[in-house]
């Protein structure tokens, strides 16, 4: 045998084949019985050189980025898509049917907003109507607080004093005073210091009068509030008030006055039996 067969085989020559540096040199096609070898050898090289990949850090997260962007969008792009797509596909019975469950939810949205402006009106008007009325219960309660005497009151009047010198006025000529201006539309009298209400009595009580059990003595002064062209000429119609006390030998006098104070106040009393019936 010669030299050259007894020289073992080179390993890489296996791997490496001489046609490929011949390749290099001639532009010239292979022929096809000696291209299989080196297209195999590439496609080795290639598939080693991509797998395993080597992925930077930087790789990864842009990666891992960009796969989540695209998720989102193709979320809602679906999101999207699937009810204008259920629009498109649905037939004309349930388009109706669609359309008429709007109308009737957008008419009790308005019922329903209706309703609430209604109540809103109503809690403004019954706000009102309470503080109107709270009004006119105070107002009230001044009124029956001037004829029961417990409150003070003051308006235009008269004052009316009588100068008994020789003790010959009683007690029923000064009630017929008070009734008198009663009459003529009095509305708060007090005598010397003593409110005169619906209940009140006068008695003679030596030398003096008693009017509701409080003793007073001449000269006696009345403080009424009315109208005063109603009250004087009240007391001095002929055969009145004056005239029967100046029979008396008493001396009268009538002031008529802008502003006539009566302050003079009853304690409020509580019944013993009866109630209110309002409930």
């Amino acid at each position: 045998m010669s030299n050259e067969d007894e020289t073992p085989e080179n390993p890489l020559r296996r791997e490496l084949p001489d046609e490929v540096p011949a390749a290099a040199e001639s532009p010239e096609p292979a022929q096809p019985l000696q291209s299989a070898r080196p297209s195999s050898a590439g496609r080795r090289r290639l598939a080693e050189g991509l797998w395993p990949p080597r992925v930077s850090r930087a790789q990864l997260i842009v990666a891992v980025l960009l796969f989540g962007l695209g998720f989102g969008l193709a979320v809602q792009v679906a999101s999207n898509s699937d009810g204008d797509s259920a629009l498109r596909g649905a037939r004309q019975e349930d388009l109706v049917r669609i359309l008429d469950e709007l109308d009737n939810r957008t008419q009790r949205l308005e019922d329903e907003k209706q309703g609430l402006e209604d109540q809103r009106t109503e809690l403004e008007n019954s706000s009102d109507q309470a503080e109107e009325a709270r009004k006119q219960t105070v107002e009230k309660e001044k009124q029956l607080g001037i004829l029961a005497g417990t409150v003070a009151a003051q308006g235009p009047g008269i004052t009316l004093a009588i100068d008994d010198t020789k003790g010959t006025v009683k007690a029923d000529m000064l009630l017929d005073a008070i009734q008198e201006l009663r009459a003529a539309g009095a509305e708060a009298i007090q005598v010397n210091g003593v409110r005169v209400v619906a209940g009140t009595y006068l008695a003679d009580s030596g030398g003096g009068v008693k009017v509701d059990g409080n003793k007073i003595t001449q000269p006696y002064r009345f403080k009424v509030i009315g109208k005063p062209q109603d009250l004087e000429p009240a007391l001095n119609i002929p055969g009145g008030v004056v005239q029967t006390l100046e029979k008396e030998q008493a001396t009268v006098t009538v002031e008529r006055s802008t502003k006539i104070v009566v302050d003079a106040l009853r304690p409020a009393e509580r019944p013993d039996y009866a109630r209110s019936s309002s409930p």
